[in-house]
């Protein structure tokens, strides 16, 4: 970005000086207006040419007035110099710089300084990887990149640095995530896809080793184009240095319990093969509290949870540069997460103490993900034009076991067993010609084809006719296999940028449920299948009519497929008041999707404004419906259904700016307003033996306002230490079934760096230093009640990181790293 902003400035003085020259008429036919230098780099030690180094010319008063950088062969000629007293200074990183000053005149307008030999600046060769003091935002043709630098970094994990990004919501309790108010958003790490869920892949990643968060909230159709609210690419440090590097993080925060996490990434690379590997760990204890009171019932459920979570996540991969043209790249993921849940449910009946329940669940969670990726690539002559193959496999494996003690009630006890088996294969081939210096043509094949297995057995969880407690098991088996093709053309004018884009894809959907009364061996099967082609088309256009001004239209159709978890009839969870599970019959809904944006480069940051509108068909949402099984418990039914088409709208508005040197900040603003649709059962709770002919049922519309607003303080104390100021309020949400209260809190950090060339930083956060998060829920449907809960948001966590290795750049490997890093797969 740096090289791009300092060519364009070198442009634009070239123009200038062009300008000013053809304006003023000289008398002389022959004048000289201008000199030229040039000359050749090389490794002082190698003696071998040094490429892309920058060679900058100022004037007597220090004021660059133009430049340029070496070519392969370490030769560079500056034209156009303007006569006088001049400085040339030759910079590169990893070596010192290079300064001559001379004079220019009439008769020594030529200057030749021949060669010029580079010394390596030892000082410097382990700053390789240059992580910016404060985070930015950029406004892309297709989606917004956040740039995390040392501040957001210090946060601790993915979750957390997630809270103060624009647009996104994390829920405190699950670790899910909304863009936009909507959760129907894919998560990607470094592009890819993995089958462990958001909330557990998002805790085990440090903030330490995110290099920028991408919202690509209109994706073009190049990417898959499920989730409604778009994707979330998380893209990590890439270690590329020669040589043996690394770092290493360790972390601990505490409320009512521990919280402990730890990671370490190495490389090692040199010449043709970059070797890589990563470990991290996250280890904590989670003790919430809640409750929840069913106001017509005078009843009260009283709930304490203890989360007891172990993850270890690992990552070896090889990447070969054959030669120029040719690379390959594989690497294997390894998670492995043991944990589970203590919950203590009381629910008291006030006006009728006979009916008090006391129950325990106990969940026992062990799940191992595997991922395999195989890259080959071939660069052809022409820059920028070629061919990737990628064959990406993912394993899932999950055994969930719960025991659940009842006492108060004449419900037995019972256990639940869940197993779960995931596949996911993705193959890829992508094909990018650029046709011309203003134009490029991007072909791609796609399949993914995705399996999952799901077993559940129970000894006493449902009835039968009779109203007796059964033994149960339910097999469902899902498969999805989608095929699709993908054509992007773009064009880019002087001040205008286009991109059409139109993906197609056939999708074949099979599924199984097998429910088995094994009291009486009967078996009721439910087969179900949907097979559709669908075309998604896109379109973007950017006008950029100066270096500060930048407009952008965009337009995408989108598809949201039910997820596994909201087509499994198999519960999810189970409460004394609530269980929660699929609808196999969920068809997929569609989205129609346009964006406006604009960005304005201010003196001292940026700001970017947009607007956006939505119009969704066959909307998924929550029903809420009661247990049939049992009319006089109160329970209710948690599943999804389809509803009909329904609209939302919002604005956005974000900046990065700088008031003082010592003081910077990232502030952000979204308002969004959404029309959800959904269905709702209600009984009412003074009928005595109710029976299903009681069941009102509510057809439901909810027009939703919400708005957050989020601000990321900097100050800068010293060059080692910085303080830092987070605070966020969120609005009032309105749902279909829960209004949720409107939250504020305020974090606070410092971060010190010491030791020789700040290798090590500590960092020390306080998060919700006014104690006011909380979780508080209102809801009329099917009962009057509410609910609060108290997470443990007020922490206080420390963390230490250390890079450590050689960090030696080599002349005769640069040419080589620049052509193969851009898309290679590295370490972090």
């Amino acid at each position: 970005m740096k090289r791009l902003i300092f060519l364009c400035f070198i442009l634009v003085s070239i123009s200038t000086q062009a300008l000013t020259n053809d304006s003023i008429p000289d008398p002389d036919p022959n004048p000289v207006k201008s000199g030229i230098i040039s000359g050749r780099v090389l490794d002082a030690k190698l003696r071998e040419p040094l490429p892309y180094v920058n060679v900058i010319i100022k004037n007597s008063e220090g004021e660059i007035i133009t430049g340029g950088i070496t070519q392969d062969d370490g030769f560079f000629e500056i034209e156009k110099i303007e006569l006088g007293t001049v400085q040339v200074s030759i910079q590169y990183i990893g070596y010192k710089t290079y300064s001559k000053t001379m004079e220019l005149d009439r008769k020594n307008n030529k200057v030749d300084l021949g060669q010029i030999f580079l010394e390596e600046n030892l000082e410097s060769l382990n700053e390789v990887t240059v992580i910016a003091e404060v985070s930015t935002i950029q406004q892309k043709v297709d989606r917004k990149v956040i740039n995390v630098g040392k501040d957001l970094a210090a946060l601790g994990t993915a979750s957390d640095l997630m809270t103060a990004v624009p647009s996104v919501s994390v829920d405190a309790q699950t670790g899910d995530i909304t863009l936009r108010g909507n959760q129907n958003v894919r998560v990607m790490v470094d592009g890819k896809f993995t089958n462990i869920p958001t909330a557990q892949l998002l805790k085990q990643i440090p903030s330490t080793a995110i290099k920028s968060i991408e919202l690509i909230t209109n994706p073009s159709a190049k990417y898959n184009p499920e989730g409604m609210s778009g994707i979330i690419n998380i893209v990590l440090h890439k270690n590329t240095q020669i040589g043996f590097n690394g770092s290493t993080q360790v972390g601990l925060s505490y409320m009512r319990e521990p919280k402990f996490n730890s990671s370490i990434n190495t490389n090692y690379r040199n010449g043709k093969i970059n070797v890589y590997g990563n470990y991290s760990n996250s280890i904590s204890k989670n003790r919430n509290y809640g409750n929840i009171a069913q106001i017509e019932q005078n009843s009260f459920q009283s709930l304490s949870m203890l989360d007891n979570n172990k993850s270890y996540v690992y990552k070896f991969g090889v990447d070969y540069y054959i030669n120029d043209k040719n690379t390959i790249s594989v690497f294997t993921n390894y998670n492995r997460y043991n944990g589970g849940s203590f919950i203590n449910s009381d629910y008291i009946f006030r006006n009728n103490m006979s009916l008090n329940q006391y129950q325990t669940n106990d969940i026992d969670i062990d799940n191992n993900s595997r991922q395999y990726n195989f890259d080959y690539k071939l660069n052809f002559d022409k820059e920028g034009h070629n061919i990737e193959l990628e064959v990406d496999y993912n394993n899932f494996d999950e055994s969930r076991d719960t025991y659940n003690d009842l006492s108060g009630t004449t419900r037995p006890d019972y256990f639940e067993i869940n197993n779960t088996n995931r596949n996911r294969t993705t193959i890829n081939l992508d094909y990018v010609n650029p046709l011309s210096e203003n134009s490029k043509l991007e072909l791609g094949l796609q399949a993914r084809l995705f399996e999952n297995k799901n077993g559940y057995d129970s000894d006493a969880r449902v009835r039968n006719q009779n109203g007796d407690y059964i033994p149960t098991h339910t097999d469902f088996d899902y498969t999805r296999d989608i095929y699709s093709a993908y054509v992007n053309f773009s064009k880019k004018f002087e001040k205008w940028t286009y991109q059409l884009g139109l993906r197609a894809e056939n999708v074949n959907v099979d599924a199984l449920a097998n429910q088995e009364d094994l009291s009486s061996n009967d078996n009721l099967v439910i087969p179900f299948e949907n097979n559709y082609f669908q075309l998604y088309p896109s379109v973007f256009l950017t006008y950029s009519p100066s270096d500060k001004n930048s407009y952008q239209l965009s337009y995408s159709r989108r598809v949201d497929r039910p997820g596994i978890w909201q087509v499994n009839p198999i519960p999810q969870w189970n409460t004394p008041l609530i269980s929660d599970v699929g609808n196999q019959n969920l068809q997929p809904q569609f989205t129609n999707s346009i964006e406006v944006n604009y960005t304005r480069n201010l003196e001292k940051g940026t700001i970017t404004g947009g607007v956006f509108y939505r119009l969704i068909s066959d909307e998924i949402n929550r029903a809420v419906l009661v247990d049939r099984a049992d009319l006089n418990s109160n329970r209710i039914i948690l599943t999804h259904e389809n509803f009909g088409n329904t609209t939302a709208y919002g604005f956005e508005l974000s900046s990065n700016y700088r008031p003082t040197k010592w003081w910077s900040l990232n502030a952000s603003f979204d308002m969004y307003s959404r029309i959800q649709k959904g269905i709702a059962e209600r009984l009412d709770p003074n009928i005595q033996n109710p029976t299903e002919a009681d069941i009102q049922l509510e057809t439901v519309s909810i027009d939703n306002l919400i708005w957050n607003f989020r601000v990321f303080n900097n100050f800068n104390a010293s060059q080692k230490l910085t303080f830092t100021a987070f605070a966020m309020y969120r609005g009032k949400d309105t749902g279909l079934n829960f209004t949720m209260d409107p939250m504020y809190f305020v974090n606070l950090g410092a971060r010190y760096s010491f030791l020789e060339n700040n290798k090590a930083t500590f960092s020390l956060n306080f998060n919700n230093v006014l104690n006011t998060q909380k979780i508080s829920i209102e809801s009329e449907r099917p009962f009057l009640q509410t609910a609060n809960f108290y997470p443990e948001f007020t922490t206080v966590s420390g963390t230490l990181s250390y890079r450590f290795g050689d960090g030696k750049y080599r002349a005769k490997s640069r040419k080589q790293r620049d052509d193969f890093i851009k898309d290679a797969q590295g370490g972090l």
